[in-house]
């Protein structure tokens, strides 16, 4: 067992982790941070992301040591201060971008990391943002609507599929 010390939604962890933990089991099982889902267990769905010292990481491909010292925020620190959904979460509801919910919490963290990094997408870059990302249920339309809603663009002219 190891000693990890990291910074989890603004608060201070520190707990000891198998040398093989992975970081969605340390956040999920350690922490009870249950909004970081397990899909794939393959790094293919994008489920379980999360953020790492500001960029997006797939939680099922990273051991929780690897972590030390580091700055993590899951779907769980994307609420407001006063509880509240983000913009990116209220545009979700918004605009029915989600279905079953259980590929959501990783979508919403894709999409907070590209409305950082590029404020303004265009719908074909934000389809291309989320081939990480598998849905099963909505097909897509109303994720990228709600993204494209949640960097203040007009999302009227997007057309249904």
């Amino acid at each position: 067992m190891t000693e990890v010390t990291m910074t989890v939604n603004g608060k201070s962890v520190s707990r000891a982790v198998r040398g093989n933990e992975l970081l969605v089991e340390f956040l999920r099982e350690q922490l009870r941070l249950t909004g970081t889902h397990v899909g794939c267990d393959t790094s293919q769905c994008g489920a379980c992301n999360v953020h790492v010292n500001g960029e997006v990481v797939k939680a099922c491909t990273m051991f929780a040591a690897e972590a030390q010292g580091a700055e993590v925020t899951t779907i769980e620190g994307m609420a407001n201060a006063d509880g509240s959904l983000s913009t990116i979460q209220q545009a979700f509801q918004d605009h029915h971008g989600l279905q079953c919910g259980f590929c959501t919490p990783g979508m919403v963290m894709s999409a907070a990391a590209l409305l950082k990094d590029n404020p303004k997408p265009s719908e074909a870059e934000v389809r291309h943002h989320l081939q990480g990302n598998i849905c099963r249920c909505t097909g897509y339309h109303n994720i990228v609507k709600a993204i494209m809603a949640a960097s203040g663009q007009d999302v009227g002219a997007i057309a249904a599929e």
